[in-house]
């Protein structure tokens, strides 16, 4: 299905490698700034920390149940299979174009600059709203290990959760804002750890539920009923209770965003890809089952309420489960480290090309630090303003999880949709050798990733009340707050672009490389 040539290929002279990396990056219109210092370890990192399976299947593994019974489990290899697709056209990409803020450059490069904006804007923005998101699940694990976490209020007023999870996320992203200013190497250094923990911990709780087995896996087969005296029958429901999975499976294509801090990454950014991929869905996909399997009772309102959390204190006592549930509070650190880094590396791209606001000083490189620092304190900030909008905001997890992985969906079309037109004209593989290749299966990969893509956003977005104004009084504008937050985002955003940005675009001189100063703006 895939080959694998060119420089960096086994056998291949590591020179020519990074030869090639910079070469795909003067193909670009850029030179190479950023040191290379990350290893094989730390990309296959970068990405299984974003996705990172211990933060999502715990923050909303309730979430899937009480919309879709235990079966709802089924999801799990559904939205595998169609993110695979995906990530295999990021492969194919990752392999010619190893580049920071790699779905913006991407975008670019096969639709335009109109395009590549639009996707950067949109990742960048989404990805300033999932910095808020993840930061919130501190709130449904952290009080579960100790009362003392719940500083605000004891936990049953309406808006005690919310408020909370706002104080606990703004520590978590405080930490990361000022990890990420020191560096890459100690970003990395903290998230390899962190990622090499978090692996320990979800192979110890898999062997640790199965040992703990109460049923069968028919388990998965059990409805509880969802979705009876629905228009869609259980259909409707098991769509719902996939967003759960769909929450998890992505940003697997942070492992290329590091391309330009990384050792030969037309190389190792494929395999980084799908190797984040393939651990997470076996991991996360045994975890989800054998909890189901393990549970005391698998009709526990608990489960629909305290989720993972429930089951792992009830299977594996006070003790071991609390153990586990520290190994969950490390996971969600890093990943809130690898999406804040992959934030990072988008503003930069964008800057690069006087695409932002500011794009000298945020594109300029610490020379202490070798990293963009004031992109890691300007998305912190934004960060943590959209968790104070929202403090009194009790269905704070559900509408900023939701919009943040929409719009990410939606950035990840504005790669694989140009790139079908590409291939439809014939004008795949760009001129250049990579060192992955889909061969003869790109175009069909490629419908797929597409018509994947165009399905789970319209899923995602669908405006369900469970999702957009699960408690009471019903409105209009929260039920329908997906399409309105990212209509306001993408055209108003689009319209500054058109307006304003688009005169001014093109790569800063301090930043183009050597014979592409003609086309470089000046710092402004």
């Amino acid at each position: 299905m895939v080959r694998v040539t060119g420089p960096g290929a086994p056998g291949g002279d590591a020179a020519d490698g990074a030869g090639h990396d910079d070469g795909a990056l003067a193909e670009l219109g850029y030179k190479p700034e950023l040191k290379r210092t990350l290893g094989n370890f730390h990309t296959f990192a970068a990405g299984i920390s974003y996705i990172s399976i211990l933060t999502g299947t715990f923050q909303l593994f309730y979430f899937g149940v009480s919309h879709g019974g235990p079966a709802y489990w089924w999801s799990w290899p559904m939205v595998f299979g169609g993110q695979l697709m995906v990530a295999l056209c990021f492969c194919e990409l990752a392999a010619r174009y190893p580049v920071a803020g790699s779905v913006y450059n991407w975008a670019k490069k096969l639709g335009g600059p109109h395009v590549g904006w639009l996707g950067g804007w949109m990742m960048l923005t989404a990805s300033m709203v999932s910095l808020a998101a993840v930061a919130l699940a501190y709130q449904v694990t952290l009080p579960q290990i100790s009362s003392w976490f719940q500083v605000i209020g004891d936990g049953t007023g309406k808006t005690d959760a919310a408020a909370n999870a706002v104080l606990l996320g703004t520590v978590l992203i405080t930490f990361t804002t000022l990890v990420n200013a020191f560096g890459v190497k100690l970003m990395a250094r903290i998230n390899s750890a962190g990622v090499a923990i978090e692996l320990i911990a979800a192979v110890v709780l898999i062997l640790l539920l199965a040992a703990h087995l109460t049923r069968g896996p028919s388990a998965v087969t059990e409805t509880f009923g969802r979705g009876r005296g629905e228009s869609l029958g259980y259909l409707g429901a098991f769509l719902t209770a996939s967003l759960a999975s769909a929450y998890v499976m992505y940003g697997f294509d942070t492992a290329s965003s590091l391309g330009e801090e990384s050792k030969d990454p037309a190389r190792n950014a494929p395999r980084a890809i799908l190797r984040a991929l393939f651990a997470s869905f076996l991991i996360g996909g045994l975890i989800l089952l054998f909890a189901l399997m393990a549970v005391p009772d698998l009709h526990d309102a608990r489960l629909s309420v305290d989720g993972l959390q429930y089951v792992v204190l009830a299977t594996l006592g006070p003790a071991v489960g609390q153990a586990v549930l520290w190994c969950v509070v490390i996971a969600i650190t890093v990943c809130e480290l690898a999406v804040h880094t992959a934030a990072i590396r988008l503003a930069f791209a964008m800057a690069r090309d006087t695409n932002l606001p500011a794009s000298a000083r945020l594109a300029k490189v610490s020379p202490r630090f070798q990293t963009p620092v004031l992109p890691a304190v300007v998305i912190g900030l934004v960060g943590i303003a959209i968790l104070l909008l929202n403090v009194d905001q009790p269905q704070i997890f559900s509408v900023i999880t939701s919009i943040a992985i929409i719009m990410i969906y939606l950035a990840y079309l504005m790669v694989t949709l140009p790139m079908l037109v590409q291939r439809l004209r014939g004008a795949w593989p760009p001129p250049g050798r990579g060192t992955f290749s889909l061969g003869r299966f790109g175009l069909p990969v490629n419908v797929l990733a597409v018509l994947w893509g165009l399905a789970m956003s319209v899923n995602l977005a669908w405006p369900r009340a469970a999702v957009y104004n699960a408690t009471g009084p019903q409105h209009w504008y929260l039920r329908w707050g997906a399409f309105l937050f990212i209509g306001v985002v993408g055209l108003g955003g689009f319209a500054y672009y058109w307006c304003v940005q688009r005169h001014r675009t093109g790569v800063l001189a301090a930043h183009a490389a050597d014979g592409g100063a003609d086309e470089a703006a000046p710092a402004p």
